[in-house]
């Protein structure tokens, strides 16, 4: 590969799926040995861009170029023997199968296996070693961590001889120790010449780690600018067509009484598995307190059974009132009786129904308030009403109270759930992931909204897998790591790499 034509050019690329045009005449250059930065809203087109790159779509219009040679790539062997790698945001690994086995899975030489595993155990040892990407070959991939699950990812690209690794959103299941590894291992690859395009969200590790930084929006390519030249307001504005808050504003809390206590809470699932270990936690009225931690150390299961999902035992009292965690009253119709509502970590799993329309799920698990009955039947022209009021209030877009959720992009879909739940007047809210997949425009709304209904007086409970925003959003930190409780900080007197190691299990 010569430094005189870009790793990547593409030209005037264009896709649609129906009448939705994902991609319309974007054209990139990439140049080689350095890390390309890609972002833009949700549904901005980079993932379809990506994946037209990676031969898993067709474009209907346009070129690609590898190093300066105009490539045809129908499908992802084109792209591999192309010298492209893709690391996805969900992992493409059998987890009973060990670590060399992935690495040759699809790459084997010939019918017979051990050749092949010789082959890869000797190149694994050399890529290793190269690019600090130490892993066990004999590990299974289910018994080692995320972190090492990603290596493993990038080592299969790279015994593919790849040049050019794709990441997408790379850093999501990592804790910060992870991600801070995966970059210097980025670091070190571009400047062993191979060429990184690093999709992303996170505007402060598109602004640590890229070289250049392309922006999307609704399809188009809207700037390319070298990162040391540009600013993340900057980069915001241009995602979003508008200046953008990046940080919270918000006054320091003032706590009141204790509205959530929770004393030894143990939750064990239907594998007999303690996945809750004794959790000590309080919330107080006028603070939000914030759960950080990788996900699957217990924080899903901590708002199930608070939000009447899950059984458990223990003992929870909402402002002093004891919570029944087993039995006929451990549901969330009798939690949202006692004043708790719930944002849930999976919107379209477990707030909304797709295919019913906005109005109708305004009203879900609220269908009962004398506001929305007459007599036996729902009034419906109530629910409609009350349900524009609150689109206008939220800013839900379109505000079609008619559409069904599902057409709804992921941060209206997000502002919906948030409508219903926070103007119920709860006396705690207990919110998951609220931001997730959720635009940067809507991230800005979303933080306002759960702020001010801390300023309220209303006692908040946030998980969130974001440090960044535990940081900005919450009073105080707890972090659970393996069904307990690492440590609990003030935001103010905490930082990323303390909160880091308490996730990993390290400190107290």
């Amino acid at each position: 590969m010569t430094a005189t034509h870009p790793a990547i050019e593409l030209k005037g690329i264009s896709k649609a799926f129906g009448p939705v045009q994902a991609n319309k005449d974007i054209s990139i250059r990439v140049m080689p040995g350095t890390i390309h930065g890609i972002i833009g809203e949700n549904g901005a087109g980079k993932s379809t861009l990506m994946s037209i790159l990676y031969g898993f779509y067709k474009a209907d219009a346009g070129e690609v170029f590898i190093s300066g040679q105009k490539t045809e790539i129908p499908d992802s062997q084109a792209a591999i023997a192309a010298g492209i790698g893709m690391v996805f945001q969900h992992f493409k690994l059998v987890e009973n199968f060990t670590v060399l086995e992935n690495i040759i899975l699809g790459a084997e030489d010939g019918g017979f296996l051990k050749p092949s595993l010789a082959k890869a155990r000797k190149s694994l040892v050399e890529l290793a070693a190269e690019y600090e990407l130490n892993v066990d070959p004999d590990a299974r991939i289910e018994e080692i961590g995320v972190g090492m699950q990603q290596r493993v990812e990038i080592l299969k690209a790279l015994y593919r001889q790849a040049d050019i690794l794709i990441l997408d959103e790379p850093t999501g299941v990592l804790t910060p120790a992870e991600a801070d590894q995966l970059f210097r291992i980025l670091g070190r690859l571009r400047e062993e010449g191979k060429t990184i395009i690093l999709i992303t969200h996170k505007l402060r590790e598109i602004m640590d780690t890229t070289d250049t930084v392309s922006v999307m929006r609704r399809g188009e390519m809207t700037a390319t600018v070298k990162t040391s030249e540009t600013s993340p307001e900057q980069l915001a504005e241009l995602m979003v067509g508008r200046k953008v808050l990046l940080r919270v504003d918000k006054t320091p809390a003032a706590p009141g009484p204790v509205v959530l206590d929770i004393q030894n809470l143990r939750v064990v699932d239907d594998q007999k598995v303690e996945r809750l270990r004794g959790i000590d936690l309080q919330v107080r009225a006028g603070e939000i307190l914030g759960i950080a931690g990788v996900a699957g150390n217990g924080q899903s299961e901590l708002l199930e059974v608070l939000g009447g999902y899950a059984d458990g035992t223990g003992t929870v009292t909402l402002n002093g009132q004891p919570i029944d965690l087993t039995g006929k009253y451990s549901d969330g119709r009798s939690r949202r009786d006692n004043g708790i509502a719930h944002v849930p970590e999976d919107r379209q799993r477990e707030g909304l129904i797709m295919d019913f329309a906005a109005w109708e799920n305004t009203a879900f698990g609220y269908h009962r308030d004398p506001a929305y009955t007459s007599g036996m039947l729902s009034n419906n022209a109530a629910i409609k009403t009350e349900t524009q009021a609150k689109m206008d209030r939220f800013d839900v877009r379109p505000p079609n109270l008619q559409l069904a959720a599902k057409n709804f992009s992921g941060g209206n879909q997000q502002k919906i759930v948030l409508a219903r739940e926070i103007e119920r007047n709860p006396d705690l809210l207990l919110v998951g992931q609220p931001t997730r997949g959720v635009d940067i425009g809507a991230i800005e709304f979303i933080h306002q909204q759960i702020v001010a209904l801390r300023d309220q007086g209303k006692a908040i409970l946030l998980v969130s897998v974001e440090l960044e925003e535990i940081l900005s959003l919450a009073d105080r930190v707890a972090v659970m790591f393996d069904g307990r409780i690492m440590g609990e900080r003030l935001s103010q007197d905490t930082d990323e790499k303390e909160l880091g190691l308490l996730m990993a299990g390290v400190g107290a």
